[in-house]
């Protein structure tokens, strides 16, 4: 009988001994949840950082290209403008009732010494001009795109006509169609 009671009591030593000893805490947040915290969190402070870097020093640098830039100088461009003759032309119309275009045009230059030699070119650019104007449709005119396309349209055909000699711009004085 001994020796039952004996391992009754080892038997229950050892059981109470597991029950009778504290629990561990419980882990709220494991190794791998703060490893990944952790992580994410020095990955969004290098994003504020890079974000802040290239914020500041992107203003930095415009500011400094800024200083650097050429100053533009206060005296007025050798700009010349020569007034061409005005030209008068017959359009087509979508119903074949007459129209006519009249066209007032200016010619930027560059400088003064370009004037003489536009001037013994203008029968070669009118001729050009009116080739071209001849065969436009009044539609063809219609709103803000089509003078934009006019004025194109003028500045390549001069600029072929009058070649050793570069027209800047064309720029148009009065356009009326009828």
């Amino acid at each position: 009988m001994a020796k039952t009671e004996a391992k009754k009591v080892d038997d229950d030593q050892n059981e109470g001994g597991e029950g009778e000893q504290p629990a561990a805490p419980k882990k709220r947040f494991g190794k791998k949840f703060l490893l990944m915290a952790g992580g994410g969190g020095l990955v969004l402070l290098l994003a504020v950082g890079a974000g802040g870097y290239f914020f500041f020093s992107g203003s930095s640098s415009s500011t400094t290209k800024m200083a650097n830039a050429p100053t533009v100088p206060l005296i007025a461009p050798q700009i010349v403008y020569y007034d061409m003759p005005d030209i008068v032309v017959n359009i087509q119309s979508a119903d074949g009732s007459p129209a006519y275009l009249k066209l007032s045009v200016s010619l930027e230059l560059d400088n003064a010494e370009e004037k003489p030699g536009i001037q013994t070119l203008m029968p070669r650019v009118v001729d050009q001009f009116q080739g071209y104007l001849r065969e436009l449709r009044i539609d063809d005119l219609h709103g803000s795109a089509g003078v934009v396309r006019l004025k194109e349209e003028l500045l390549r055909r001069i600029n072929v006509a009058a070649a050793p000699f570069p027209v800047r711009d064309v720029l148009l004085k009065e356009m009326i169609v009828q």
